[in-house]
């Protein structure tokens, strides 16, 4: 992980906390010192030297992530000397389409822009506030998460008809048991039972998705009027 401020220290204790081993690395030694609990190592190193990354080992990592989205030259310096040390697989982040765009060019394997992504979460949750959760796959696609309509509730999948009536998949059901363990019953089946408490995770053209959302807003309403 290179550049350990807010988003980019999240992101490595993320990952620590899946069991991956991380790398933090940051001119700033403050920074440094937030994440040398968390993180495999921490490193207090100029990551456009490419000789000071070399020596870190940079270049045998599996995946570099590049959060210097504030200082766009400092990025794109960073990222060609990470390409150039053939490291197979770099992330960076970007605050504007342009710079993502010279991401792309320059070979990135994914462009992350947190600040527009969270921004369109939030807005979503206040258009709808029946959505726990959205993501946008494209410009015509989203993935959602939604509780379903209370008449939802003790009927199946293939009961509910939700992709003859709007277009949608349900692709996964999020759920607590009697003990509040989360699990996720993933590709459901068409008998699968929806429980009060679900939380459904629907994919579907952003217009199919609105209407299911629409739907299950109007329920609730008028289950508390």
């Amino acid at each position: 992980m290179i550049g350990l401020g807010r988003f980019g220290a999240a992101v490595a204790r993320t990952l620590v906390d899946l069991g991956h081993d991380v790398i933090g690395v940051d001119k700033d030694e403050l920074q440094v010192q937030h994440v040398a609990d968390v993180v495999t190592q921490a490193l207090e190193l100029d990551a456009t030297d490419e000789r000071a990354l070399r020596s870190a080992g940079i270049a045998d990592v599996d995946a570099a992530v590049v959060s210097m989205g504030e200082n766009v030259e400092a990025s794109l310096l960073i990222v060609m000397t990470l390409k150039d040390m053939n490291v197979e697989r770099v992330i960076a982040k970007a605050t504007t389409e342009i710079h993502g765009r010279i991401l792309e060019k320059i070979g990135v394997s994914r462009v992350v822009f947190p600040e527009r992504d969270m921004g369109v979460r939030v807005a979503h949750s206040i258009v709808v506030p029946t959505v726990v959760d959205h993501i946008e796959l494209s410009r015509e696609f989203s993935l959602i998460e939604l509780p379903p309509a209370p008449d939802f509730v003790g009927r199946t999948l293939q009961e509910l008809a939700l992709r003859p009536r709007f277009g949608v998949t349900v692709i996964a059901i999020n759920r607590r048991d009697e003990t509040g363990l989360e699990t996720t019953v993933v590709s459901p089946p068409a008998d699968e039972i929806i429980r009060a408490g679900d939380v459904l995770v629907i994919l579907g053209h952003n217009d199919a998705l609105a209407a299911i959302s629409s739907l299950v807003q109007s329920a609730q309403d008028a289950r508390r009027r």
